[in-house]
């Protein structure tokens, strides 16, 4: 073992150390091949203080650090060469206090999503971050790639649910502000240093969390619509009928409903097929009994002006469950054979003619290919499931280009949650102009000279080094 890996061992312990020989094995994500990993060895420290340690030994070593969470992305934001070390939190998951009258949580960064929901639940509160992998993401991870997932149209993106940050910069600087003031504006916001960029600027150690007043009630209505304009209409009419408690409105296109509702899929559809588009539209609210009638009262309307066609209410808290379940459902498409996950975002008022066009280059590129649409159309973002079905190995450069290139015209982002990682950041030009990436550049230069923090990620080290 070299002085370095064992000046490094040394300050984890045994728990915290895992050689390199089975660091390969360590821990998988959720998505097969998306977490490729061939470290020297994986790093668990148990504190901000061994953090701390870790990364001024790899700043002075010029070590590099790939920082993980529940390896749950998919931009191969956490993959690993074998020069480098791993850093895992996993160990640092303890909750640290929940304060129900300044409506905060305070959090070490290991700590999965979903622990947190029900540690909120628990003390009657609500933390409305949410997404498919609430079980396995840890809310470092979260942070770190500024998550958006299922409520954002009400409650934001991760950034808008973060009050304080603790981070450590690559030399070890321990920069801490757990602030729990909803208002705060003494100078700089240092947190957004490290909300969204994906552990490059620096590792988030513990954070507080905004917290809200526990619903009281949740709606749910699986809607089917006949053309686009009848959905962006849904869209405001629902919005406006709610009164601010529409929390979701999910888009499926027919492609899609159909093979989350057909075997080998469990779910069953509680529509009939036929309908060009899905729409899982959810409300919450304070009043159990009058927020089900305004529920139903919009529906009524929405149907009476013919923005709809069919519909089915969820008449209990499990049938909101089993709609989000069709939802979700994603892994359905592996019956086509390998697929290709898309996440980008756009105007809505251009979504209807970009799909058609993405749909159409797909189906003249590779003749039977499966191209499924769905998304959280109220946040502007839409969700691609690309099977090429074929051996070619550029089948996926190609598709990439056709999803990609059309959103430059258009003003839109190559990546609407998921981050950039190293699968977008070819990319990445498409969406943010020259002088954009060279700040960006600059900033990595400035809080990691050296350039050991996630190397190779969202942009690339060598143009932001050659600035100085």
């Amino acid at each position: 073992m070299s002085d370095t890996l064992q000046s490094l061992a040394a300050i984890v312990g045994p728990k915290g150390f895992i050689p390199e020989a089975e660091a390969r094995d360590w821990k998988a994500g959720p998505w097969p091949g998306l977490n490729t990993r061939a470290a020297r060895a994986v790093l668990r420290p148990a504190s901000t203080q061994e953090v701390s340690a870790i990364l001024k030994v790899c700043h002075e070593k010029g070590q590099r650090v790939v920082p993980a969470g529940g390896l749950t992305g998919l931009v191969h934001g956490t993959d690993s060469a074998a020069d480098e070390i791993v850093l895992s939190l996993e160990r640092m998951n303890h909750i640290l206090e929940i304060d129900p009258t300044g409506r905060t949580m305070t959090v070490e960064a290991g700590v999965p999503l979903q622990t947190i929901q029900e540690a909120a639940d628990q003390a009657g509160m609500f933390f409305p971050l949410d997404l498919g992998a609430r079980g396995s993401a840890t809310i470092g991870g979260n942070i770190a790639t500024n998550a958006g997932g299922n409520r954002v149209i009400r409650y934001g993106m991760t950034r808008e649910l973060i009050l304080g940050l603790e981070a450590v910069l690559a030399d070890g600087t321990v920069l801490s502000h757990l602030n729990t003031l909803l208002k705060n504006n003494a100078g700089f916001d240092l947190k957004q240093l490290f909300i969204g960029t994906e552990g490059s600027l620096g590792v988030v150690t513990r954070a507080v969390l905004r917290l809200f007043e526990k619903p009281r009630s949740q709606t749910a209505a699986l809607v089917a619509a006949s053309d686009f304009e009848g959905v962006t209409r849904l869209l405001k009419h629902m919005d406006q009928a709610l009164g601010g408690q529409l929390t979701a409105f999910e888009v499926m296109w027919s492609d899609v409903y159909e093979v989350f509702t057909t075997p080998p899929a469990n779910n069953r559809p509680p529509l009939p097929h036929g309908h060009a588009f899905y729409v899982l539209v959810e409300s919450m609210g304070g009043d159990p009994e009058a927020d089900a009638a305004r529920f139903e009262k919009g529906l009524d309307g929405a149907l009476a002006q013919g923005m709809i066609a069919d519909a089915a209410l969820a008449a209990s808290l499990d049938q909101v469950h089993k709609f989000w379940a069709i939802r979700d459902d994603v892994v359905q498409f592996i019956r086509y054979g390998s697929f290709i996950t898309f996440d980008v975002s756009l105007p809505i008022r251009a979504m209807e003619t970009y799909v058609a066009e993405v749909k159409a280059r797909m189906a003249e590129r590779f003749p039977g290919s499966v191209m499924g649409t769905f998304g959280h159309l109220g946040d502007c973002n839409l969700h691609f499931v690309a099977c090429p079905r074929t051996e070619d190995p550029a089948a996926r450069a190609s598709v990439e280009a056709i999803v990609y290139a059309p959103l430059a015209a258009i003003k839109g982002s190559v990546s609407a949650e998921h981050g950039i990682g190293l699968e977008k950041k070819a990319y990445l030009p498409l969406s943010r102009t020259p002088e954009e990436i060279a700040t960006m550049q600059r900033l990595k230069s400035a809080l990691d000279p050296k350039g050991i923090l996630n190397r190779g990620k969202v942009i690339d080290m060598a143009a932001a080094e050659s600035l100085y």
